[in-house]
């Protein structure tokens, strides 16, 4: 079992987030269409159970494995968005499915104060500012753990810190032993995390500068 899911690593990893999906669908479908808000919560927990069952298969492929690699890294992406921004979209999700389920019904699913936060969204200073507020949110969390990651990984020597902020040059590098990071777990992280933050930063700031674009 273990052999057949390090051979096909990325179908099976494709295959749970089709799964997740259509059961995030099928979850306003069964509470909303069919009015079955207990039977509705399994849908929930299926997608709760994949997203966990993709963590322990990125664990076991690196035990099989003993390295890092870029299918490890993309699932360590996933479950940390789900766990994080992926609430919040889930919740815009299920507003939208309930707005148009209850259109479609012919029924009010939504509460005034999902319409007052659709309202809001619809606002570009609200969305300028919200998004503003969690890209410095993200850069708060992103340099304590690099302050984290960088004092482990020289064992606190300051001046050691010091001299790799002065030379960048070590970015670059795949070989761990070149940078300010303990081990190659940390730097795979920390170097794919610093990709989604300079992604994530830029494009919440956009709304800042481009608010019209919302």
């Amino acid at each position: 079992m273990v052999d057949f899911m390090v051979t096909n690593q990325w179908e099976v990893f494709i295959t749970f987030e089709i799964i997740s999906f259509v059961s995030l669908l099928l979850f306003g479908v069964v509470r909303y269409i069919l009015n079955r808000k207990s039977a509705s919560i399994l849908f929930l927990l299926l997608f709760v159970f994949l997203l966990i069952f993709e963590a322990i298969l990125a664990l076991l492929i690196y035990r099989e494995t003993g390295e890092i690699s870029t299918f490890q890294i993309v699932i360590t992406v996933f479950v940390v968005y789900a766990c994080t921004f992926g609430i919040f979209d889930f919740m815009k999700l299920d507003r939208w499915m309930r707005g148009k389920i209850g259109k479609w019904r012919g029924v009010e699913l939504l509460t005034s104060k999902d319409r007052t936060l659709m309202a809001k969204q619809k606002d570009p200073k609200y969305v300028a500012r919200k998004n503003h507020n969690s890209a410095i949110i993200h850069l708060i969390i992103f340099a304590l753990f690099q302050v984290a990651f960088w004092f482990h990984g020289t064992g606190g020597d300051i001046a050691l810190m010091l001299d790799y902020l002065k030379d960048l040059s070590w970015i670059g590098t795949e070989n761990y032993m070149e940078t300010p990071y303990a081990n190659e777990t940390i730097f795979g992280i920390a170097m794919v995390w610093g990709i989604v933050f300079i992604v994530d930063f830029l494009y919440s700031l956009s709304y800042t500068f481009f608010p019209s674009k919302s």
